[in-house]
C-alpha cells in the first residue's frame, strides 16, 4: 500500500540525517518544511518533501490532502505503568487532606495497594483493561510506548504482567517495550527480609523472564524507602545475564544515588529526577543515560518538579513520558505533559518536541526506527487540527489539537 499526504502546512520534526538523540542547546532546534508532502509504503515513510518537488500522484493506492495541518512524528512514551487492576482515587483523598505518597504507602497503600489488586484478577482481564489504554493512547497521538510489570511483587504476578505485555504486542500496532520491574518495592511480608525478596528476584523472576523472553529492560525504584544503589546493583548485574538492559526509577522522593548507579550500570535511562543537582548532572554529563522526566507525576503528588532547565543549559538531553498509572499519574495524554514541560520546566516548545519524540525513542532503544519523519522509519504521524504552528501544541493544555493519528502508515481505528 502506497499513501501520499499533500498540502502539509509544516512537516515538524523532519531529519534527513537524523541524530540519534539531541542534547543541551541542540534540543530547541526542529527542523521543519513548509508547504510539504510525506510519503508512505506500507508502514515506513519513503519520501518527505516541499510541494515543488512532490511525485505524480499516480504512483499511490491513496492519496490524502492534509488541508494545511501540522504533522508531526507520533509521541513516544518510555515510561508508563498502563497494566494495572482498579484505580486509585481513595489514596487521592488521602492526599488532599494531606498524607504524604510515603504515608500511604507505609500504611499498605500505594504500589502494595495495586499489587493486591492485580493477583485477584486474571490475566485476560489484565489484558483487555491495557488493551483499551494503549487504544486510549493512540487517540492521544503515542505510537511507542514503554510498559513496566511492577505490580506483582511475586514469581506470578510479575510473570502474569510481562505475559500480558508479550501478549499486547502481537495484538495493538502500537510498537511496545516491556520492562521488568518487580523491584517496585518490598512486599509486606518481607519489610524484615529485604534480600530474601531479592534472592527471590535475581533466583526465580529473572530465569524465568529470560526463559521465556519475557522483557527487553529491566528497572529498579532505587529511592528513599524503596531499593539501596547496592540492592539496585545487585538486581542489575543479575538480569545483565539475561540480556536486559537497565533503567532506573531514581530521585522522585530525594537524592538516592539512583541517578550514579544508573550511569555506572549503563542504563539507557533514569526516570523522575525531582531531586537533581550538580553532582547528579556531573554523573549524567557524558555519558549515553537519558533523564527522563515525569511532571505529570510531580503535578499530580505536589511533587518539586525537576530541574529541567539546569539539566539542557548544563548540555544534558532530556526525554520526557507520561509514568501513567493509577497512584501518581493516571494519565497517558502526551500533550498535558508537553504543556507542563514549558509551564512548569521552563522547556521550549521545541525542546519539548523533541524530548517526546526523539530522545523519548532513544531511551527505549527505538531512535533507530521512530521519533523523527524520516525516510527509512515507522510511518507513525500526528495529523493536527488546523493551527497556526507548534508552539500551539503546549499552549492548548485543554484543547484536543490531533485531528487523526497513524500507526503505521495506518488510521487508528478510532480516527478518521
Amino acid at each position: 500500500m502506497k499513501t501520499l499526504i499533500r498540502n502539509i502546512k509544516t512537516i515538524v520534526g523532519a531529519e534527513s540525517n537524523p541524530k540519534g538523540r539531541v542534547c543541551g542547546q541542540e534540543m530547541n532546534r526542529v527542523q521543519c518544511i513548509h508547504n510539504g508532502w510525506i510519503s508512505i509504503a506500507d508502514d515506513i515513510i519513503s519520501g518527505v518533501g516541499e510541494m515543488k518537488d512532490i511525485p505524480s500522484a499516480n504512483q499511490f493506492d491513496m492519496v490524502k490532502d492534509a488541508d494545511d495541518r501540522l504533522i508531526l512524528p507520533a509521541w513516544c512514551d518510555p515510561h508508563t505503568h498502563l497494566i494495572y487492576a482498579g484505580s486509585r482515587e481513595g489514596e487521592f483523598i488521602d492526599r488532599i487532606r494531606g498524607l504524604s505518597y510515603e504515608e500511604i504507602a507505609h500504611k499498605g497503600g500505594g504500589i502494595l495497594n495495586s499489587a493486591e489488586k492485580l493477583n485477584n484478577i486474571s490475566e485476560d482481564e489484565l489484558f483487555i483493561g491495557a488493551l483499551n489504554r494503549l487504544n486510549e493512547i493512540a487517540r492521544y497521538g503515542t505510537g511507542a510506548v514503554e510498559i513496566k510489570s511492577g505490580y506483582g511483587l511475586t514469581v506470578e504476578g510479575e510473570l502474569k504482567m510481562l505475559r500480558v505485555i508479550k501478549r499486547l504486542k502481537k495484538h495493538s500496532p502500537l510498537t511496545i517495550k516491556a520492562t521488568f520491574l518487580g523491584a517496585h518495592a518490598i512486599p509486606l511480608k518481607y519489610k524484615q527480609n529485604r534480600s530474601g525478596y531479592i534472592d527471590i528476584i535475581v533466583n526465580e523472576m529473572l530465569p524465568e523472564i529470560g526463559r521465556e523472553k519475557l522483557a527487553d529492560y529491566c528497572d529498579v525504584f532505587c529511592d528513599r524507602g524503596f531499593f539501596t544503589p547496592d540492592e539496585t546493583t545487585t538486581i542489575l548485574q543479575a538480569a545483565s545475564k539475561y540480556g536486559l538492559q537497565p533503567k532506573i526509577h531514581a530521585n522522585e522522593l530525594d537524592y538516592s544515588g539512583g541517578i550514579q548507579v544508573g550511569v555506572s550500570n549503563n542504563a539507557l535511562s533514569v526516570d523522575h529526577l525531582e531531586y537533581t543537582g550538580d553532582k547528579e548532572i556531573e554523573a549524567l554529563r557524558n555519558s549515553t543515560t537519558m533523564p527522563t522526566l515525569l511532571p505529570s507525576t510531580a503535578f499530580f503528588l505536589n511533587l518539586p518538579y525537576p530541574p529541567a532547565r539546569k539539566m539542557i543549559d548544563a548540555g544534558l538531553p532530556v526525554a520526557l513520558a507520561t509514568d501513567y498509572n493509577p497512584g501518581s499519574s493516571p494519565s497517558g495524554k502526551m500533550q498535558f505533559v508537553l504543556s507542563l514541560a514549558c509551564i512548569k520546566l521552563k522547556m521550549l516548545p521545541e525542546e519539548a518536541i523533541n524530548a517526546a519524540t526523539l530522545n523519548a525513542a532513544y531511551a527505549m532503544g527505538l531512535s533507530a526506527t521512530h521519533g523523527s519523519i524520516t525516510v527509512g522509519k515507522k510511518a507513525n504521524l500526528i495529523i493536527t487540527k488546523p493551527l497556526d504552528n507548534y508552539n500551539l501544541i503546549p499552549y492548548s493544555f485543554g484543547s484536543e489539537v490531533i485531528d487523526w493519528v497513524l500507526i503505521g502508515g495506518k488510521a487508528h481505528s478510532d480516527d478518521k
